[in-house]
């Protein structure tokens, strides 16, 4: 290949696919004017951006278009070599028509990484049969600021969780043929007081012990095939540039042999934002260095800048010959390098290619089957954090919904869902998806029931005028269903998204006001919000009725929320973030050492409203029967092992009330006395286990010595000998039953290889 071939296939080209059937024609955006596709096709190229997700299309005539484009790509360039095509799909697939889902904090609360895999099996299956290839999801940023927009994105403020949660999407995608993507690597959720592409602040032993362990764990046991570097730098040393991070750990020790994509613009931004590298070419090489193999979501920095670079003896063309096996490798995986591929996608085979308007309307991407599996999820998520006894409301006869979430449709839709990401910039589009609004949600579940619906107030408005009807309707109602929460956007659109970080964590506009109003009325009050991150509730906390928290659940949010408060679904989610009791104090993570809890020399408390972990039900459990069989025993009861062992125990879960309902079994690691500071205490294992009224369930757990291991003094991971205690909880803060034990023996270095999980498996036992 002559050079121009080999750095054709290193970058993307930003495209929309035509509703008409027609090619797909390059993208005006913000940052650059689009290259012309006349000019750089005789090479070749490497991606196609977004062709569904860049403006509203037909899902056939969408496939069409990508076809007949692929069609051209591989025509043009001598060797015969299609572009690979990417999408997002944090949410579903961000395509107009496709199924929404719950967010990923959702996911989070659901514990339930099984259900994630099947959705995201789905997910992946409708990407590949239009013509699809990479999916850009999921994000593994552990949440650290609760005041970042992107919160909604991520799985939750635990790395266990984050990793087990994303794995399981992972698997779920490549399992239909789609490269997933791993993002964003690494430390983009920890930036300086929340802020979006703000600086990095954290040493060594936090980066390894919290930010990279979800990557980890997915490059292990995902088969992932892609990641993406984050925008932000730490302690000055930007992702796109590091590589110590992209080559020295992800390739060298964890044996990542996929592709590096570049965070939209992100090399550039190395330039221009980050000013580390003096021109274009400085950033290409830069970045080609570091281990980024691909430029997205256009050409700029690998193009003529590359090339005039590598010409010159600037750049060694070697980086260039390295990313380029590595991205025709992922396409000879993918069937593209066939000599017998078509560009024909599945939902096309056998169709009449040759009148495009006979094909409107043929595809369907959101199936009955994917609807229920949205709804599920949603169900699984709803959390329950406080409630009085007025939940499940029994027959009232006047319900007041009020609220700027009441008569929202998008209020149950993501950041990254195709009808806010793509679909609010055509307002003249129908959002190709049934999105019923939480009254047409309650007037289903309540068919008895009056329900006077009044707003109150916007979202993010200033004006308080609406408090007065709202009042008056709560005062004639047996019930106010407070319907309080976010509004997605991007970058300063909305209250939670990319670009809209956070203040504080006082509900936007005047939401808090009205439900102070609302409290003060004299009706019970059940809050329910629909948002992308936890808010401080103010007074609500101890004097709302009950209060549900979801967050963005998708397309069926509203109906499972519904029949949450009537009692047709036992709630089960559980926080995957706490719930501030201020909303100035942050960060409020309960992965914390002792000094980031209560004192007497502050007087601040970050202690959480609702902490990680936590979530009631309509049920009751009973936790007994702590067997530690297996181990020695010391003298006062501690159970002995070397720190290349493992702890087994065994316990009791029994549903003690009159309904069925799901226990979340937590198992906490508490370390008292270790060679650096570690957090009071980190999630290691957990189970969703589903019980029928009286049903009990053996839970056995196994915790290897592993997953106790930390960055000691020297930067290394090591298991050292002392004392443990493993929590077994319903809550980071609702310990049920505690084992102590001590790791005898040497200190012990790990590695990459060492065990990362904790066993937890339930068997039943019967009534």
């Amino acid at each position: 290949m002559t050079l121009d071939e080999k750095i054709a296939q290193l970058y993307g080209v930003w495209v929309g696919a035509s509703n008409e059937g027609a090619e797909v024609a390059p993208h005006q955006h913000d940052m650059d004017q689009p290259p012309s596709l006349d000019d750089l096709l005789p090479t070749g190229l490497g991606q196609l951006t977004r062709p569904f997700g860049t403006a509203p299309v037909d899902p056939a005539l969408g496939a069409l278009s990508l076809m007949r484009t692929q069609e051209r790509i591989a025509a043009a360039n001598r060797f015969g070599i299609p572009a690979m095509a990417h999408e997002e799909c944090l949410a579903g697939f961000a395509a107009w028509g496709a199924t929404t889902y719950p967010v990923p904090l959702s996911w989070g609360a659901s514990f339930d990484p099984e259900l994630v895999r099947v959705m995201a099996a789905a997910i992946g299956r409708d990407m590949r049969a239009v013509g699809i290839h990479q999916g850009l999801a999921p994000v593994l940023d552990v949440v650290r600021d609760a005041r970042w927009g992107r919160v909604e994105e991520t799985i939750g403020e635990d790395p266990y969780l984050v990793g087990t949660v994303a794995t399981a999407y992972i698997q779920g995608l490549e399992s239909a043929g789609i490269v997933a993507t791993l993002k964003h690597f690494a430390g983009y959720s920890a930036s300086r007081a929340g802020r979006n592409l703000a600086p990095v602040s954290m040493g060594p032993r936090e980066r390894a012990d919290v930010v990279l362990p979800p990557f980890e764990m997915a490059v292990r046991e995902s088969g992932v095939r892609s990641v993406m570097h984050a925008y932000t730098d730490t302690d000055g040393m930007p992702s796109a540039a590091d590589e110590e991070l992209l080559t020295g750990l992800l390739r060298d020790t964890w044996g990542f042999d996929g592709t590096v994509v570049a965070d939209y613009f992100g090399i550039a931004f190395l330039k221009t934002l980050h000013g580390v590298a003096a021109d274009w070419a400085d950033a290409a090489g830069t970045a080609l260095t570091a281990g980024v193999d691909i430029e997205l979501p256009t050409v700029k920095t690998f193009g003529q800048p590359l090339r005039e670079a590598v010409a010159a003896g600037r750049i060694d063309e070697k980086l260039v010959d390295r990313a380029l096996r590595r991205v025709l490798a992922q396409k000879a995986e993918l069937g593209l390098l066939d000599p017998g591929w078509s560009p024909v996608p599945p939902v096309l085979a056998g169709a009449d290619l040759t009148d495009p308007e006979s094909l409107r309307g043929t595809v369907d991407l959101d199936p009955a089957a994917h609807r229920a599996l949205s709804r599920r999820l949603a169900e699984e998520s709803v959390i329950l954090l406080s409630n009085d006894g007025v939940l499940p409301l029994h027959r009232p006869a006047r319900i007041a919904l009020v609220g700027p979430q009441a008569e929202t449709p998008s209020a149950v839709l993501g950041c990254y869902s195709f009808p806010v990401h793509v679909g609010s910039q055509h307002p003249g589009t129908p959002p190709g998806i049934d999105l019923p609004t939480l009254r047409q949600a309650l007037v289903a579940e309540f068919p008895g029931a009056e329900i006077v619906t009044v707003a109150g107030c916007g979202i993010d408005d200033a004006d308080t005028q609406g408090f007065a009807a709202a009042v008056r309707a709560a005062r004639d109602a047996d019930v106010v269903v407070a319907a309080l929460g976010d509004r997605a956007g991007l970058f300063g659109r909305g209250t939670s998204g990319e670009g809209c970080d956070a203040e504080s964590l006082t509900l936007p506009g005047v939401q808090q006001q009205l439900l102070d109003a609302l409290l003060d009325s004299g009706t019970p009050v059940v809050l329910t919000l629909l948002a992308g991150r936890p808010y401080a509730l103010g007074r609500a906390v101890t004097e709302a009725a009950a209060i549900v928290q979801s967050f963005f659940p998708g397309q069926e949010g509203t109906p499972a929320l519904a029949g949450v408060l009537g009692g047709r679904i036992a709630p089960s989610g559980r926080l995957p973030v706490s719930v501030p009791a201020h909303p100035a104090v942050q960060p409020s993570t309960y992965l914390a050492a002792p000094l980031a809890r209560a004192s007497e020399v502050s007087n601040i408390d970050p202690a959480a409203a609702f902490a990680f972990g936590h979530g009631l039900t309509y049920t009751t459990f009973a936790w007994d029967g702590l067997d530690v069989p297996g181990t020695g025993t010391g003298p006062d009861g501690r159970a002995v092992t070397g720190t290349d062992g493992e702890v087994e125990l065994s316990f009791t879960v029994r549903n003690t009330g009159d309904r069925a309902g799901s226990e979340v079994v937590q198992v906490y690691l508490h370390d008292p006395v270790a060679s650096v500071v570690q957090p009071v205490q980190r999630l290691v294992g957990y189970l969703r286990l589903p019980l029928e009224a009286g049903e009990a369930s053996r839970v056995r757990v196994t915790v290897p010595a592993d997953v106790a291991a930390f960055t000691g003094r020297d930067g290394r991971r090591v298991v050292e000998p002392g004392a443990l205690e493993l929590r077994l909880a319903a809550s980071s803060t609702d310990v049920r039953l505690t084992v102590r034990a001590e790791l005898t023996g040497p200190a012990r270095q790990v590695d990459h290889t060492r065990r990362l999980h904790a066993q937890v498996t339930a068997a039943g036992a019967g009534a």
